[in-house]
């Protein structure tokens, strides 16, 4: 590999893979009093995964497992975290029952795939254990009918980094993951828990929803407006996430915030803002420059500008109002990306300090 070419990535594995591979071993070792180590899971798509385990024991109709996850070169808050499947026999006809153990948060909030009151393990990990409960029971002659606790050391605290608490997931993390598989650096599971959250806010019967792409934005549109936590959607940098989601399941009013930057490489068109994903066009800076009376000078220097600050700092020593100008282009291209969709909109072009610089309000203004 040449000092430039890029690593290809590890993958890794989902909270529910973990989980199903200690449930499995768990549920074996009470039927036939030994561990496996390694255990071997199904996947979702029709291969195979091998777990080590990191501890287990075992006591009469109890058994516990566990799994260090590891998430390969994603950048996942679980990675390393200690996932424990502690499995209870049932009386038959039971079935399999989840039940949420220490780090593992319980739902309150309708809206998600998952109903209120329910331990937060998501339906293709309950498939997945209950696909290797029945594995085991049908070599083994065994009925099948267990509880399984899930539990994350630690998962409380590392609860506190995602956005568990404004899902309404409360006590801990969710046990997630539809192929069993972490692809690093997808963009998948951020995008897929603003569609959730778009979800939750629509069945609590949110009217009001915000997409920001930092806390700077997000806390100047708290200064605005008293919103349920809820109503915040942490889009980040993906735009298109949530815009295009919004367009078959709208809510009554969106509030984008974002800084000067971001926004203009939204109002060109991009869906994702990331830096290595999307780049200013300063060609549309010295446009909208031109637009909002800027000298000539400064819409020359725009085009050999570093950054978009560098434009945006001397449109404010010469009193240009280049923020309100690119709120209003903002707005314009977003109504292009809704498509129609019933929604009224509002985009707040935001500093550092989480300071308004310019706006386009839901009248238009």
């Amino acid at each position: 590999m040449s000092r430039n070419e890029p690593k290809e990535l590890r993958r890794g594995w989902t909270t529910g893979a973990c989980a199903t591979a200690a449930a499995k071993a768990a549920y074996c070792a009470l039927i036939t009093g030994t561990f496996p180590d390694p255990v071997e899971i199904s996947l979702p798509r029709g291969s195979t995964a091998d777990f080590i385990l990191t501890r287990h024991s075992i006591s009469g109709d109890v058994s516990s497992a566990t799994i260090t996850k590891d998430a390969g070169d994603d950048p996942d808050v679980t990675h390393g975290a200690l996932i424990t499947s502690t499995v209870r026999i049932l009386e038959p006809g039971s079935g399999v029952r989840f039940k949420a153990g220490d780090g593992v948060g319980t739902v309150t909030r309708p809206g998600l795939p998952i109903p209120p009151g329910e331990p937060a393990i998501n339906p293709v990990p309950r498939q997945m254990m209950q696909t290797a409960i029945g594995e085991v029971a049908d070599k083994y002659g065994a009925t099948g009918d267990v509880e399984i606790e899930v539990s994350i050391d630690g998962g409380a605290e590392l609860a506190l980094k995602t956005m568990n608490g404004r899902l309404g997931i409360v006590g801990g993390l969710s046990v997630l993951g539809t192929t069993g598989i972490v692809r690093p650096f997808s963009c998948a599971a951020w995008i897929a828990s603003i569609h959730r959250g778009i979800d939750v806010a629509r069945a609590i019967g949110l009217t009001h929803v915000v997409g920001a792409t930092g806390t700077s934005s997000e806390d100047a549109v708290k200064a605005r407006y008293s919103l349920d936590e809820t109503a915040y959607l942490d889009m980040g940098d993906f735009a298109g996430g949530l815009l295009k989601y919004l367009r078959h399941h709208p809510v009554d009013r969106l509030t984008l915030a974002g800084g000067f930057a971001k926004f203009s490489k939204l109002a060109q068109g991009a869906l994702d803002l990331h830096s290595a994903r999307s780049s200013v066009d300063f060609a549309f800076l010295q446009d909208l420059l031109a637009e909002a009376g800027a000298s000539p000078s400064s819409i020359v220097d725009a085009a050999q500008a570093n950054t978009a600050k560098e434009v945006l700092d001397r449109s404010l020593e010469e009193n240009v109002d280049l923020s309100g100008l690119l709120a209003k282009r903002t707005k314009l291209e977003v109504r292009k990306i809704l498509k129609g969709a019933p929604v009224a909109l509002e985009v707040l072009i935001t500093d550092r300090q989480g300071n308004v610089l310019g706006e386009s309000g839901f009248d238009g203004t």
